[in-house]
């Protein structure tokens, strides 16, 4: 049973030396060498920055910096931030009933160092858990002074019969309550001058001044942040002094193979849905899906300071898996395979995380958001045959054959058609389609050749017709229309 009053704690192994001298950064260094000599992951549930970003966090950390991370929206700033609870106790000794979390062997605040004078080690003592040590603010313009440092109550100190002046007239902002523990400030640059004027001395000095009245704390808090990089280099967006004071600054990044993409993708995405029905993603569709957002971060008519988020690819696997089970639904099929087709059919996850340029918003975002489907088609399709001879299903198009289907057919109508076309079937096996997969994975996989020919141009699609022959004719087909046009040409007319 864990100590209640400071007479307990001081004769525990809880209370020991470390506790009362060990600040939260040692505290963090502390638990952050205990798990790189364990050899355990460092964070749980960051993928893609092993190399990178997490070597400069564990970095910082060891050197007790205060630190800001860098980068461009959707790079997992906020998650790394809240990371950073993973280097903290599980709880630590406060005062009971104290707003700061004050340390009972040395308090810091008016009301606690009273109560200690008064009561001694009958103090009563409770516990603050990891949760209750991290405090999060989104920086906004229309936060104050007080939100963060905090401010006189004139109405507390008329109730208590104190001085306008004294510390226990004061109501704490978001800072001193993360006293002992980490306090995190999203998108720094958008606070007010003031305001970061106003977070130097618990980054120098380590303490806070309340307005003009002579109450200071001597706080012990971790100060991380997050910022665009756009935001924060340039003038007049982040007080210079309070840059200058940050230890360590971190930059992130897109993930940085489809691999890594992929993995995030399917840690964060909504598939493991509640369905009576099984649900199965090939992987092809899952690299197209990444794909989109790598062709968009490369794209001139997107906007690159305001990035693509890794929230578009999430968005956007949600939203075709969501498709395939409607078309599930519709048909009474009892397996839930995503097709190329609904991919087109997730544009509406797409084009409102793309910040478009000039050139893009003359375009629409649903015309580029299209080209950029396509071109990740085209991506994927060469990485899955890089050699293949695909011309007895150009010469089948080229020959006059045409192919229509919706995305609501099902599977086996799907199938039936494909197997029409001459020398399709045989390469569903490079797409993980074999004979013996269910016919949904099949048709899948059929209608991703056909994208991919269609995104090389060999072969054409419109609404109105389906799939066909491009209007650059076969040399077969040219043959046989020229023949027609000279047949035509001499035949008698019917009298």
């Amino acid at each position: 049973m864990l100590p209640r009053t400071l007479g307990e704690l001081r004769s525990s192994p809880f209370g020991q030396d470390s506790y009362r001298t060990r600040t939260i950064k040692d505290e963090m260094r502390t638990n952050l060498i205990r798990k790189i000599e364990a050899k355990v992951p460092i964070f749980s549930g960051i993928i893609g920055y092993e190399d990178t970003v997490v070597p400069q966090v564990v970095n910082a950390i060891l050197s007790r910096h205060n630190m800001i991370l860098l980068g461009l929206r959707g790079q997992a700033k906020s998650r790394i931030l809240r990371g950073l609870t993973e280097f903290l106790d599980d709880a630590i000794p406060v005062i009971e009933g104290c707003e700061i979390n004050d340390s009972p062997f040395s308090p810091i605040c008016r009301r606690c160092r009273d109560l200690l004078q008064e009561m001694g080690d009958r103090t009563p003592i409770e516990y603050r858990g990891i949760e209750d040590r991290y405090v999060e603010k989104l920086a906004t313009p229309d936060v104050t002074i007080a939100d963060i440092i905090g401010d006189i109550d004139p109405i507390k100190a008329a109730k208590g019969g104190h001085a306008i002046g004294s510390e226990l007239s004061v109501h704490y902002g978001l800072l001193p309550r993360a006293n002992r523990g980490i306090f995190a400030i999203n998108e720094l640059p958008d606070l007010a001058g003031k305001i970061q004027v106003g977070l130097f001395n618990i980054m120098q000095e380590g303490d806070v001044q309340i307005k003009g009245y002579p109450v200071r704390l001597p706080l012990d808090v971790v100060l991380v942040f997050s910022a665009n990089p756009e935001d924060y280099t340039a003038r007049g967006k982040i007080v210079t002094p309070l840059k200058d004071r940050i230890g360590s600054e971190i930059k992130t990044h897109y993930p940085a193979s489809l691999d890594h993409g992929v993995a995030i993708t399917e840690q964060e995405a909504w598939m493991r849905r509640s369905s009576a029905r099984k649900i199965v993603v090939p992987q092809f569709i899952k690299l197209i899906v990444e794909a989109i957002a790598f062709k968009a971060r490369a794209d001139q008519r997107i906007d690159k300071r305001s990035g693509v988020s890794q929230r578009l690819p999430i968005s956007c696997l949600e939203n075709v898996l969501s498709n395939a089970e409607r078309r599930a639904l519709v048909t009474g099929e009892d397996v839930v395979v995503p097709r190329v087709a609904d991919i087109y059919a997730a544009l509406p996850a797409i084009t409102g995380k793309l910040e478009l340029e000039y050139e893009g918003e003359l375009k629409g975002a649903d015309t580029i958001a299209r080209d950029l489907i396509r071109q990740a088609i085209q991506m994927i399709f060469r990485q899955y045959f890089p050699t293949a001879d695909f011309k007895p299903v150009i010469d089948w198009f080229e020959m006059g054959g045409q192919l229509k289907f919706s995305d609501i057919d099902p599977a086996g109508i799907v199938l039936g058609r494909l197997d029409q076309i001459q020398g399709l079937v045989e390469k569903l096996d490079v797409l993980g389609a074999g004979p013996g997969s269910p016919p949904a994975v099949r048709a899948a996989a059929g209608e991703m050749i056909l994208e991919g020919l269609y995104s090389m141009e060999k072969i054409s699609r419109s609404e109105e017709r389906g799939y066909a022959a491009t209007e650059r004719k076969g040399a077969a087909q040219e043959l046989y229309r020229d023949y027609n046009m000279e047949r035509n040409r001499y035949k008698k007319p019917l009298n």
